[in-house]
């Protein structure tokens, strides 16, 4: 196998202080929170003290000041639990990047540090009933009417969405500007006319709170605007191939775990007076995806390198996240097939696995969107 060359043996101890948390604060009480349909609010809090919240978040507010290679540990080491209720990375690793670009000092100050502690749950309104890849047919609209927008519409599939404390609202503030009339605003709970939802019941990440938000005549202060007015569009795509590669890594570590405790299984399990893993079938299957999975791994880190140094640009990250997703879906798939039956029982680690990795393939862009990223790109 292709050892990784990326981490250094800080990061290693890292990984297994992050691995060690998981397990210790996550993994035991993740089938309560599944029948709850989100986490606790102390597990936000145990993750801030642990200080895998927000790891990019520069010293002066609070955070730990590191780059995006700790964000890469945290998100790989939770992807091997199969544990998909904590929305720590779009917190961290989506959220947080929006306020720290183009916020003001004042909005930094104000938010940054509550959501390092995990004192503050954030979450991202991008998708609408009527438009979720396609982000210039949101509808979600915001007059500005002297020092405040009045906010109208709504929002759906909204990760973190019901614990949110705080919320960054895609809007449009010139409807006729197409994508150059959209704008960011960060609004909270405490703003009268903004509602929730219940939780959204899913087919998978059934811990992972998801819920509809809807805005009726908000009054949002202008000092909430984040950035230029107008420039929402273009923020959204610089930061989107962030995302998409944290989904590209989540997919390829599910992928390599899934094949890992495959392996485990087959060995152990006897069909015909034999463990499974003595068939030629399960050993050419587990071949083939091992072999997939290194490449994907390999492409993977290179996409982590590209970003460490700026250089990983949209087709590059549209193709890691459909190509991941894909792979990971493919994976897993098999890995389930050859659990035989035991592959559909909810408590195997792969059961949950089958039903959490389907929406991969659609969130941050559906992967039919990103193929036509790359179409454009080459073409």
């Amino acid at each position: 196998m292709i050892p990784r060359t990326l981490f250094t043996e800080e990061h290693e101890m890292l990984r297994i202080a992050v691995r060690d948390f998981f397990q210790k604060e996550i993994v035991p009480f993740h089938d309560k929170w599944e029948q709850e349909g989100q986490i606790s609010r102390e597990a936000w809090l145990k993750a801030g003290e642990m200080g895998i919240l927000c790891p990019c978040a520069p010293v002066e507010y609070g955070g730990p000041g590191t780059d995006f290679l700790y964000s890469a540990i945290i998100i790989e080491e939770l992807s091997k639990t199969g544990c998909t209720g904590p929305g720590f990375f779009l917190h961290s690793d989506i959220v947080a990047p929006y306020i720290l670009h183009y916020g003001t000092e004042e909005q930094k100050k104000k938010w940054i540090p509550k959501m390092v502690s995990g004192e503050v749950i954030t979450a991202i309104a991008m998708s609408e009933p009527s438009a979720g890849s396609d982000l210039q047919g949101i509808k979600t609209t915001a007059v500005k009417q002297g020092d405040h927008y009045i906010v109208n519409g709504s929002k759906t599939f909204i990760t973190n969405g019901y614990m949110s404390d705080m919320v960054i609202v895609v809007v449009k503030t010139d409807p006729a500007a197409g994508a150059k009339g959209t704008s960011l605003l960060i609004m909270d709970n405490t703003m009268e006319g903004y509602s929730k939802g219940t939780p959204l019941k899913k087919v998978g990440m059934k811990a992972q709170d998801t819920c509809e938000m809807f805005f009726d005549n908000v009054k949002v202060p202008v000092s909430c605007l984040l950035g230029k007015e107008g420039e929402g569009f273009n923020y959204l795509m610089q930061e989107l191939p962030q995302e998409r590669l944290l989904v590209g890594i989540m997919g390829i570590t599910t992928a390599e775990t899934a094949i890992e405790k495959t392996i485990q299984y087959t060995k152990e399990r006897i069909a015909f007076g034999k463990p499974v893993a003595s068939f030629q079938n399960t050993r050419f299957k587990l071949a083939e995806m091992a072999t997939e999975t290194q490449i994907g791994r390999v492409f993977v880190d290179k996409c982590i390198e590209l970003h460490l140094n700026k250089k990983l640009d949209i087709p590059t990250a549209a193709m890691l996240k459909f190509s991941m997703t894909d792979l990971q879906c493919k994976v897993v798939d098999e890995c389930l097939q050859l659990h035989g039956g035991y592959g559909y029982i909810w408590e195997y680690w792969i059961a949950r696995a089958y039903a959490d990795s389907r929406v991969q393939k659609i969130y941050a862009g559906t992967n039919e969107i990103m193929k036509e990223i790359v179409s454009r790109a080459i073409m």
